[in-house]
Parts: C-alpha cells; sequence; structure tokens
C-alpha cells in the first residue's frame, strides 16, 4: 500500500506546496484476502460544503481526496511485479521520466522537449532547478495564462462585444484531434458540476466543430445568433486543411448574415470582432484576418493531443465556466505531475498502470483494453484517452529506428457505465478476454438523490410502482453497486457447478457459464470536479508515456497521422471545375472516384 499525502496548497493558498509519496508494505498478490489495493490519498484542508447538519449518507465530509488504485484482479503476482520493475529499470524508466520532467529533447524525432506538464505548474514553481531557461519558459506559460484570465473576463463581462455591439455568448471551437477531443471531453465532465454550472456565464453556449463534413458544422451553428458568436480557431500551422475548411465557412456564414443586416459592417470588422486564434504561428493567423491581441500562442513544445492544458483548452473553457474554475483542472493536474516524478515506482500510479499494460499487451498477449467510467460525466474520457494513447503508442519502430520484435500499443475503446453492459459487457464476460480499467466516484456530481430519494423509514415493502422498497437505493448507489459488481463478475465468472445448484436448465447451461480469470484494475475517487479531472487526465497521459519508454519507442511523434489526401483533392478540384478525367489512381479508387463525380455530375 502507498499513501500520497498532498500539500494542501490547492485548498489554502498559503500553505507551501509539497507533494510526498511513502511507500508502506503491502502483497502483490492475484486474488486472496491478503491482497491490498495501491491507494493514492490527497488530505486537504478545507471541508466540502453541506446545507443542512444532516448529512446523507452517500456523502462524505472527511475534507480529504482519495484515489484508490486495486489492481488486485490482474493476472500478476508479486514475482510478476518485481520482474516488471526489473524490467522498467533495464529499459531506463526514472531515466526517461527526469528526462521528460526537465524538458530534455525526449521527441527526438522532431526535435523537441515533451513539456505539456510544465502547462500545469504553479507561478512560483522552481523549474530553473530543473531546466536552465525553467524562469522564461514558466513565465512565457503564465504571461498566456494571465492573457486568458483577462480576455475571457471581459468577454463575459460584456467589455468586449461583437460588431453589432451585442454580448459573445456563443463560443464555436473550431480544430482537429487534441484541440477539440480534450476540451469537449472537459466540458461535457464539467456540465454536472455544481461549481461549474455556477460559474457558466449567463446563457453561454460552448459548441465544437472538428469534422470537415459539413453536417458537424451545419448542426453546431443552425440555431446561433451570429452577432452573438465568437469563433475559436485553433491549429499550430494554421494550415490543418480541416479545420481551416471549417474557419473559411465560418467567415462566410457570419459576413453573410451580418453583411447582409448590417450593410456598414465590413468582412475585416467582422473578422476582427468575431474571431479569435490558437497558433504557434501567428502570422498566417493575423493574415486571415483575426486581430494581433486575440491571437492566443501555444508552444511548439506542446504536442496536439496534449494542448488541452494549453490555450487551445483553458481559453474556450475558461470563457464558458470561468477561468476559476478552469485553474484547478491546472492543479489537479500538477498534483499528479508531482506524484508521478517523485513517488517511488512501487507506489506510483501512473507507473503501475504502465507496466500492468505493457504486461497484458506484450506479455499476456491482450492487444485491447477497455476504460469503463462509471460516471455519465466522463462519457467523451474514453474516446480521449484513445486518442492520445493510440496516436502516441501506435508505433512499427524503437527509438533507434529498428522494426520492434513485437507489437507496441494497444487498441482502446469504452464507454461511460452503466450503457457500455448493455453494448458490449456481453463480450467482455463470455468472448475475447479484454483488460479493463473501472472508474468510480464516492459522490454524485447530482444533488437529485438528494431531493427526489427520502431516507425515512417506511412501513412498506413495496412501492407503488412493484418495486422492492427494501432494495431501494439512490441512483448513485445503484450506478456504483455495478461498479462494484463488474470486476468481480469478469474475476470468478460462473461455472457449470454454479449453474446446476441454481437449478438452471440442463440445455441452457453452457450458454450461461462465464470463465471468469479477466483481467481488471479499479480506481476509486471521491468526486468528480475540474481538479479531479484534471488528476484523471493526468493519470492516464502519464500511464501512455510509461509504456512508450518502456517499449523504447518514441511516443511524442505522429508520423503516421500525416498521409496526406492532397492528391484526391487536386483530383476533384480538376474534375469539378474543368471537367478533368480521372487519372493516375489504382482501378479500385479510379473507379470509386468516377462513380462520386458521375453522381455529381447526372444530379445537376
Amino acid at each position: 500500500m502507498a499513501v500520497h499525502k498532498t500539500s494542501p496548497a490547492f485548498e489554502n493558498p498559503g500553505a507551501a506546496s509539497r507533494t510526498t509519496s511513502v511507500l508502506q508494505h503491502g502483497s502483490f498478490n492475484n486474488g486472496g484476502d491478503n491482497t491490498l489495493p495501491l491507494i493514492l490519498q490527497r488530505e486537504n484542508s478545507g471541508q466540502f460544503e453541506v446545507n443542512s447538519d444532516a448529512i446523507p449518507r452517500w456523502k462524505n465530509n472527511s475534507g480529504k481526496r482519495r484515489i484508490i488504485l486495486d489492481y488486485s484482479r490482474q493476472h500478476v503476482t508479486g514475482e510478476t511485479m518485481e520482474l516488471l520493475f526489473d524490467l522498467a529499470d533495464r529499459m531506463g524508466l526514472t531515466e526517461r521520466m527526469s528526462e521528460m520532467r526537465s524538458g530534455m529533447d525526449i521527441n527526438f524525432t522532431e526535435r523537441r522537449a515533451v513539456m505539456h506538464h510544465v502547462l500545469r505548474m504553479p507561478r512560483s514553481y522552481n523549474f530553473r532547478a530543473l531546466h536552465p531557461q525553467g524562469d522564461s519558459i514558466l513565465k512565457d506559460v503564465h504571461d498566456v495564462l494571465d492573457r486568458i484570465e483577462n480576455f475571457s473576463n471581459d468577454v463575459r463581462e460584456g467589455k468586449i462585444l461583437g460588431c453589432t455591439g451585442k454580448r459573445l455568448k456563443n463560443m464555436v471551437c473550431i480544430g482537429i484531434g487534441g484541440s477539440h477531443a480534450g476540451p469537449e471531453a472537459v466540458y461535457e465532465a464539467l456540465r454536472g458540476d455544481a461549481d461549474a454550472s455556477k460559474a457558466k456565464g449567463r446563457g453561454s453556449i460552448l459548441r465544437f466543430i472538428a469534422n470537415v463534413d459539413p453536417v458537424d458544422f451545419d448542426l453546431a451553428v443552425r440555431d446561433l445568433n451570429p452577432e452573438e458568436t465568437l469563433i475559436i480557431v485553433t491549429s499550430k500551422s494554421f494550415t490543418t486543411a480541416e479545420t481551416m475548411h471549417n474557419a473559411r465557412t465560418a467567415r462566410r456564414w457570419l459576413v453573410r448574415i451580418l453583411g447582409k443586416s448590417n450593410n456598414n459592417v465590413t468582412e475585416a470588422e467582422i473578422v476582427s470582432k468575431h474571431f479569435c486564434a490558437i497558433s504557434s504561428t501567428p502570422t498566417e493567423a493575423e493574415k486571415f484576418g483575426i486581430m494581433t491581441d486575440k491571437v492566443f500562442p501555444i508552444h511548439d513544445w506542446v504536442g496536439r493531443r496534449f494542448s488541452v492544458w494549453s490555450a487551445a483548452g483553458i481559453l474556450p473553457l475558461s470563457l464558458h465556466y470561468s477561468f476559476d474554475v478552469i485553474k484547478r483542472l491546472l492543479d489537479g493536474a500538477h498534483d499528479i505531475d508531482e506524484h508521478f516524478f517523485d513517488a517511488p515506482l512501487g507506489g506510483n500510479i501512473p507507473v503501475l498502470l504502465g507496466l500492468l499494460g505493457v504486461w497484458n499487451s506484450t506479455f499476456m498477449g491482450y492487444h485491447t483494453r477497455a476504460l469503463l467510467p462509471y460516471s455519465h460525466a466522463l462519457r467523451r474520457f474514453p474516446s480521449l484517452v484513445m486518442k492520445f494513447d493510440m496516436e502516441s503508442n501506435g508505433k512499427r519502430v524503437t527509438a533507434s529506428g529498428l522494426p520492434l520484435p513485437f507489437h507496441a500499443g494497444e487498441i482502446d475503446f469504452g464507454e461511460a457505465g452503466s450503457n457500455g453492459q448493455h453494448t458490449f459487457y456481453q463480450m467482455l464476460h463470455q468472448g475475447r478476454p479484454v483488460p479493463a480499467d473501472f472508474i468510480g466516484f464516492m459522490e454524485s456530481q447530482s444533488n437529485i438523490d438528494e431531493v427526489y430519494n427520502n431516507d425515512e423509514k417506511e412501513d412498506v415493502t413495496v412501492s407503488n410502482d412493484g418495486w422492492d422498497a427494501e432494495l431501494e437505493v439512490s441512483g448513485h448507489d445503484e450506478l456504483m453497486s455495478n461498479f462494484f459488481a463488474q470486476p468481480d463478475a469478469l474475476a470468478y465468472g460462473k461455472s457449470l457447478n454454479d449453474l446446476i445448484q441454481e437449478g438452471v436448465e440442463e440445455h441452457l447451461r453452457p450458454h450461461k457459464v462465464s470463465p471468469g480469470n479477466r483481467p481488471s484494475s479499479s480506481i476509486l475517487m471521491t468526486k468528480l470536479d475540474a481538479f479531479a479531472i484534471g488528476q484523471l487526465l493526468a493519470i492516464y497521459e502519464h500511464r501512455t508515456a510509461v509504456q512508450g519508454f518502456i517499449w523504447g519507442i518514441n511516443s511524442f511523434d505522429s508520423f503516421g497521422t500525416c498521409l496526406s489526401s492532397k492528391r484526391v483533392r487536386e483530383q476533384l478540384s480538376a474534375s469539378r471545375r474543368r471537367g478533368a478525367s480521372v487519372q493516375g489512381f489504382n482501378s479500385s479508387s479510379g473507379y470509386l472516384l468516377e462513380a462520386y463525380l458521375s453522381h455529381g455530375r447526372d444530379s445537376r
């Protein structure tokens, strides 16, 4: 068991910022009553606010945050874990982690540092002790955060207006990949949080456009008033094909409507008032017509899939939920950064998750894994983890460029519980074995249970709707009963003897047998708010890095995403504009292109 105690600095700004980890004696047994899960526990000086002296039994008023990782159902023994720690030593895991922390160019193919963790550092952090330019780098980071805070506050307070003098309350984010997946996942995760809901701007709407499919754009803007809409374009190069196509469409949408209704408003004025940009090439954004003071930089050392911590995520989320709320997201991620870089490997949650991932994939032959958050708010979280994990570790060569003798990376998928149970759990229990991570929370984001559930004892055994009243639990307890039951169901299964004892008809017994012995881990956290979302995202980001370090690959480039459709685009343009015939493609692609183009011609 490892107990991680985090300074109360995040609850009490006057406290010193320090994170410690203490490794205590525990066992790494596979099953059995003596298995001790790893516990990461955050202690702080604050108390949860309650509105009544009578605290509902499902509430926690201890003032502590806890993250409990239980991997007792994994196919590992004490010897297995020792061998995995030996493998980590041989692959130089702690050295790679130190290089990442210090800002060395560990993305060697692109000659860049990997420092998205720096975006989460407090202003007073002593980064100079790790990097010779640490002071200037951290100053640049907080200069951008200061600009975001001021700009978002000015927009929310009505100090910055649209070209017709109306307040900007509709925020439309245009971007693809990490600049879309991360911010949207956090936006969805905070929609049910009480603090975020209170801080949300009055009438504020936040939408995301990523797909170049025109349906995506149409659905995002069809009910919005252009006079009240701010377009946020995110592209590091400001040349990303899908993003720039959608940005040009947004400009035409604004100009067509605002220009007609306000003849004295020029296109340049519309763009200057209704666009801002996030880019590492500000001159390209300015060429588009965006004002210099509305272009927010994204540092070259921030990978796109980790850009939620940059202006790409912090700006739109602050405009919607307030900078104060989103600052807590950064605080939570930094809390895990300190744990990841400081804790011993045996008491380090991201390291343990990463080692277990390597074990299941490379040694046990499980090439797929499921992420199963028992929280409706985290319904976009599996796709975000799928994005940065598969893009990072889906590689074919080692750091030295030699072909890997094994497959790196895993196929990630998942869905929020309990919806997933009615989607693919059939396969998990009786089909292909898939290692799974279950994520649950001690508290619900919603107070529906407190409002509508009556805790008073009633002298009834059957409710009006026929439900056994003695089995009645809160909605959150109903959700969490599945969180606790499913890992055991996967581990123990249901044997033929179990079915015989239950009196199941003989002809059905083969169909109802579940073999069990299917590996899983469980993560139990206190509550889901901005701080916890930051913690959870950082845990899985660092898990991905750990696996890449162990496999000896570069997890931070993504050349496989750069295969271009330029040639097809040129052909479509030539055929549409000049009637050019399809040439230079293989017979299959050529036939499909001809069918596609002829449909357009026939429909005219």
